[in-house]
């Protein structure tokens, strides 16, 4: 990653990247379709509801564009880097975004992050993703879908691994949860980090079943149950998985998820220094640009 120079800084040999804040739908939705897969939990952002709660933005400049979203929602706050690493570190450069986020990106992007953020609890993982044309459910068990009322017997499971969980009932209903019931007791769950029927978007996640009834096919059960009822409204549906955890990517596979590819997922908490810098760094790179109606960070080579 080359070293990011203030606008004021002397030398020569240098970059510009030209950066706006993002406010149109259909502009932000052209820059994300082609990187579809990766962008999955951005598409998702778009959706009413949870648009109000997000800030966009995009540089452009030689080495080509990239695009950072900096999102609140009701589990924490989400920050998701794409494009061009250059371009997304001349973004953040002036504008790191919350104190504390849940950082999505590519490994290439980690410099560029790491500039603004400590990063800990930073995870290789798989994309995989699946489709109507694909998909191959799994019913080796009945499942059920789990709503709101359903909370306490979720925070339960979630919790019986010994880290207890805070979930309410309104994540449950905002999303798509599928259980299995054994014995009258929850054991098994799938569900989802964010749901887009208007840009036909999911990404499951929150898979989880009980240390005691594990190796079953209990959270494939689920998971497919989970997946079913998302294709009914959705073209694209993505997960995550750790590419170490064979078992769990060969369940994935059955159900007809692919391989699209490595991403990185961390926790990133904010540089006491970056928001001081930041705010000097946006007022240059404003100044710079004000004939442009953009700010203009340069990127020292």
């Amino acid at each position: 990653m080359a070293e990011r120079g203030l606008p004021w800084e002397a030398g020569q040999d240098r970059r510009e990247y030209l950066i706006r804040t993002l406010s149109n739908r259909g502009e932000i939705r052209a820059l994300l379709q082609p990187q579809r897969e990766h962008a999955a939990y951005a598409l998702a952002q778009l959706e009413p509801g949870l648009f109000e709660r997000t800030r966009w933005f995009t540089a452009e400049g030689r080495s080509g564009y990239g695009v950072v979203v900096h999102s609140r929602g009701g589990l924490g706050d989400a920050t998701v880097v794409l494009g061009d690493p250059e371009a997304a570190a001349a973004i953040l450069s002036i504008e790191p975004g919350p104190a504390r986020s849940y950082l999505t990106c590519k490994e290439e992007h980690l410099d560029a992050v790491s500039d603004v953020y400590k990063i800990s609890n930073s995870h290789p993982m798989l994309r995989m993703v699946v489709d109507t044309d694909t998909f191959k459910p799994q019913e080796v068990v009945s499942t059920v879908r789990l709503l709101g009322i359903d909370i306490r017997r979720i925070n339960q499971l979630y919790g019986s691994d010994g880290h207890p969980t805070y979930y309410e009932s309104g994540h449950i209903e905002g999303g798509v949860y599928q259980g299995v019931n054994i014995g009258g007791r929850l054991v098994a769950i799938a569900g989802t980090h964010v749901v887009s029927p208007q840009e036909r978007i999911a990404v499951v996640g929150n898979v989880f079943t009980h240390p005691r009834q594990r190796g079953q096919g209990y959270a494939t059960a689920a998971t497919s149950a989970a997946t079913k009822t998302l294709l009914e409204h959705c073209d694209t549906v993505v997960l995550t998985v750790d590419p170490r955890n064979a078992p769990a990517v060969a369940a994935y596979q059955r159900l007809g998820y692919r391989d699209a590819g490595e991403i990185v997922e961390a926790i990133a908490r904010r540089h006491d220094s970056a928001v001081l810098k930041a705010t000097a760094r946006r007022f240059l790179a404003r100044l710079r640009g004000r004939q442009r109606g953009k700010a203009i960070v340069s990127v020292r080579l």
